[in-house]
């Protein structure tokens, strides 16, 4: 019985999206007077103060308030303290984690065209011969299993995608549908209109067959690398055999720069944690099961940066590395698994967008019992998902290995265990701790939240919107006095100033008399301010004040002595 695919909405313009983030303030190409620098990003005004919201969010319910107050499964409140470790650490912690000798992409050149790619990334499109003069066919596929690669099946053209979204988009493209055959490179183009793309299968529109489309096995890649062709010019024999390529980025500590002092910019904040485990406990009160919550910036070069800031060469994570029993370890990965999931959800990821995804046997790490990816399906991933954070069971792996390399003892003495002795008190155990890590990325996290949040409306006067939770917008509400004039603009001072002392340290209060009273409510749709407050003529008289909803453009009148109440229950402070 064959299951049909469920439909999903056509995905939002990615283009509109970035677009916006540069019109509004939100995100900025790096170093973009000098035409910018690929696989980094700057964040304005509103996108830094967008994604402090974002941090702070999770530094409150995971550090001061883990997991909203609940019980863990050992029946307690949960416990966590934070640490805040360096970029550059001694490059041994990078042998001891395995990051200098496998942390590897396979790393593929176009001897032709200089340009470079991921093998994992290239997909290929498995057909047979496809008859020319039947410009919208396409035969049955050939098909090619990465799990058992047939080395001597080559595909009939590729394309770089990480992406199934991507891939979909890659196959409109007006040449590589001349190297299928399916139309004439002369005949006006108009994409198919119905494309579709499930489980490996594209699908050019009725009356055809579909053809194959998955990533090119690294095997045909070294078997065939004379006869797989090129994704940029579509010849074969241009391609040279996979190579790995370390994504760490080098550098020198002091003034000689030789290879004795070579360093590395951290690929994640993980390991300054497990190095700073045994100075958390025997510096503070806190006992196992703890967490230790590490924020900040990780470097990782990206052999190919793409889909702008999803896959960037400097990005920020927040990453939880929480300790325990190993008996009681699987309980608490499925309690942070499980919390994580509803910790997107609570701040606007909610619905068919995010999902969770258990790994399969053959996806985990060595050292796994399990790992879990919170997914969500950005525009250009669609209809697939894209990973936003990893929750994994690391065991007692990377304590094992700094205590294995460095000579220092990183196990726990536990006087809650053992068996009881004849004055009441336990023996005690020694173990090293297992670990649960919920590792999340801010700027993937902001990226989730801007592409979730981004409607348009063409209902509205302008119709576009950003609909962020009221805890993560940036703005979180503008005074407006409908004419600036009759004393209108002393009262929006005065309720500005009120906004402003109460809410100011969780984001902006904007007061803004220019232009047109419905040119500033699109100003605010555009930022994701959701709510504007209005002085206006019934204000003097009434003492009452317009209140405007952003998501519903709908508007109500409360008392100007009424605001501060009314926005604090909206912002839930």
């Amino acid at each position: 019985m064959t299951t049909e695919p469920t439909p999903t909405p056509a995905p939002k313009s990615m283009d509109a999206i970035m677009a916006l983030c540069k019109r509004r303030g939100f995100i900025f190409q790096a170093s973009d007077i000098y035409g910018g620098i690929n696989g980094f990003w700057d964040y304005g005004p509103l996108g830094a103060q967008m994604k402090k919201n974002l941090r702070e969010a999770w530094w409150q319910d995971m550090i001061l308030n883990p997991a909203w107050g609940q019980k863990g499964p050992n029946g307690e409140r949960v416990k966590c303290v934070p640490v805040e470790t360096r970029i550059i650490q001694h490059p041994k912690v990078w042998e001891a984690s395995g990051h200098v000798g496998g942390f590897n992409d396979p790393m593929v050149d176009d001897k032709e065209t200089k340009q470079r790619f991921r093998a994992d990334h290239l997909r290929g499109l498995y057909t047979t011969s496809i008859p020319s003069e039947e410009m919208t066919s396409a035969v049955s596929a050939v098909v090619s299993s990465t799990a058992n690669p047939k080395v001597n099946i080559v595909p009939r053209a590729t394309v770089i995608a990480s992406t199934e979204g991507e891939a979909v988009e890659a196959i409109k493209d007006k040449k590589l549908q001349k190297l299928l055959g399916i139309r004439s490179i002369d005949e006006p183009f108009t994409p198919f209109p119905e494309m579709s793309f499930w489980r490996g299968k594209v699908n050019f529109g009725k009356g055809t067959e579909s053809v194959t489309l998955e990533v090119v096995p690294i095997e045909t890649l070294k078997a065939h690398a004379s006869t797989v062709p090129s994704p940029f010019t579509g010849k074969p024999g241009h391609l040279t055999e996979p190579r790995q390529f370390n994504l760490m980025f080098s550098t020198y500590i002091g003034a000689t720069a030789t290879e004795d002092d070579k360093a590395y910019l951290r690929p994640e904040t993980a390991q300054g944690v497990f190095l700073q485990f045994k100075n958390v406990v025997d510096s503070t009160r806190v006992r196992i099961p703890f967490g230790i919550g590490n924020t900040g910036t990780s470097f990782r070069n990206e052999v190919t940066p793409r889909n702008f800031t999803f896959r960037s060469r400097e990005f920020e994570q927040a990453e939880l590395e929480f300790f325990c029993h190993p008996s009681e370890s699987v309980e608490w990965y499925k309690f942070w698994r499980d919390f994580r999931m509803n910790w997107w959800k609570s701040i606007g990821l909610a619905g068919d967008n995010l999902i969770l995804r258990e790994h399969d046997k053959d996806e985990l790490s060595h050292y796994s019992q399990g790992t879990s990816d919170v997914e969500y399906r950005f525009p250009f991933t669609s209809p697939g998902f894209g990973e936003l954070e990893g929750i994994a069971h690391r065991g007692d792996y990377d304590l094992t290995q700094h205590q294995k390399h460095s000579g220092t003892k990183l196990d726990y003495f536990d006087t809650t265990r053992g068996e009881r002795l004849p004055n009441g008190s336990k023996k005690g155990e020694r173990y090293i701790p297992h670990c649960i890590e919920p590792a999340a990325g801010l700027d993937r996290g902001v990226l989730a939240l801007l592409c979730e949040a981004y409607t348009v409306d063409a209902s509205r006067p302008s119709p576009e919107l950003l609909k962020l939770h009221p805890r993560i917008a940036p703005i979180k509400a503008a005074v407006f006095p409908l004419m600036d004039k009759d004393g209108m603009p002393e009262v929006a001072e005065k309720l500005y100033d009120e906004l402003f002392a109460k809410f100011g340290k969780t984001g902006f209060i904007e007061m803004d008399a220019k232009q047109s009273i419905g040119k500033r409510y699109a100003r605010m749709d555009e930022a994701g301010c959701p709510f504007c407050f209005t002085i206006d003529q019934e204000t003097l008289t009434a003492q009452t004040v317009t209140v405007r909803d952003r998501d519903t453009g709908k508007q109500e009148r409360i008392g100007l002595d009424k605001v501060g109440a009314y926005l604090g229950e909206k912002l839930g402070a």
